[in-house]
């Protein structure tokens, strides 16, 4: 997250830290009930529908370098099944932690004496989460939390048997469900078998004919 970027404090997802403080080992417990953002799992797959409830239970920790925050998401998913395309519905249990720093404080959590110190020093990692004005976004760990919580194929049931390949027949509702196989080795020796059935049939037909021509002269 950028260090500029402002924070809308009337976000579900943004939470104040205000309250909790900065003295180590201070505990905060939060529970909030939200919309489901958009775009929450993995598209065209599986996902927490837009506007879906969703529960949020929080522990925020005070730590020298920022807040600890571990907690659990719990909403229900939707999406078809992989095998036989039916849809399907899940319930959601996600858990994350993540540490939100302070952009004042160094590795150690210790307030820098000198901003300025970041121009002469490494280059922080994009990966790092921070805390900004006392507020912190925990949509990104969010959005991480549930597309790993929830199934790469998500199935109706374990043992759903899919389609049939012929027809597209759900084959769990009929398990009897089969097609008459035909040897295509077979099937070419019947239609040779047709075509030559068909030309002697025509020789007979021409064979007649000339005997009705000869018993008429």
């Amino acid at each position: 997250m950028a260090l500029n970027a402002r924070l809308d404090h009337r976000n579900p997802l943004v939470f104040d830290t205000h309250e909790l403080g900065r003295r180590p080992g201070a505990l905060q417990r939060l529970t909030r009930e939200i919309d489901a953002p958009k775009d929450l799992g993995i598209q065209e797959v599986i996902g927490v529908p837009e506007g879906a409830p969703m529960k949020l239970d929080l522990r925020l920790e005070s730590v020298m370098e920022g807040v600890l925050v571990t907690g659990t998401a719990r909403a229900r998913a939707k999406g078809e099944c992989v095998r036989c395309l039916e849809p399907l519905e899940l319930l959601l249990e996600a858990d994350f932690q993540e540490m939100f720093s302070y952009p004042d404080a160094d590795d150690r959590g210790r307030v820098k004496a000198e901003p300025a110190d970041d121009a002469e020093g490494a280059v922080p990692d994009e990966d790092m989460l921070f805390i900004e004005d006392g507020l912190f976004d925990l949509e990104p760990v969010l959005r991480d939390a549930v597309v790993l919580s929830l199934p790469m194929q998500p199935v109706c049931q374990e043992d759903c048997l899919g389609l049939c390949s012929e027809c597209g027949a759900r084959l769990t509702d009929d398990p009897d469900h089969h097609h008459d196989a035909v040897d295509i080795r077979w099937a070419a020796l019947q239609g040779l078998a047709d075509s030559l059935g068909d030309g002697e049939k025509d020789d007979m037909s021409g064979a007649e004919a000339g005997v009705d021509e000869k018993q008429e002269k």
